[in-house]
């Protein structure tokens, strides 16, 4: 018998996402936009990067999360 296990909540995914030192420095991260559905929600994942003033971009099904408040450019 196959289980979908999820090893983590809502909440502890998003907790382990921003547990990387490049989201503590004010860095860049990203992940699988598949991933953040399956263990968050888009929904969710938007409203969280909303309420810490991040900036996030969407690409080739990666969301780049840029984790400052900082303007974003882009240049080309």
């Amino acid at each position: 018998m196959t289980r979908n296990y999820l090893p983590y909540t809502q909440d502890g995914w998003i907790a382990h996402l921003f547990n990387s030192q490049a989201a503590r420095d004010g860095g860049v991260i990203r992940r699988q936009a598949r991933d953040v559905e399956r263990y968050v929600g888009r929904d969710a994942f938007l409203a969280e990067m909303r309420r810490r003033g991040f900036s996030v971009l969407e690409n080739a099904g990666q969301f780049i999360i840029i984790c400052n408040q900082e303007p974003v450019r882009r240049l080309l």
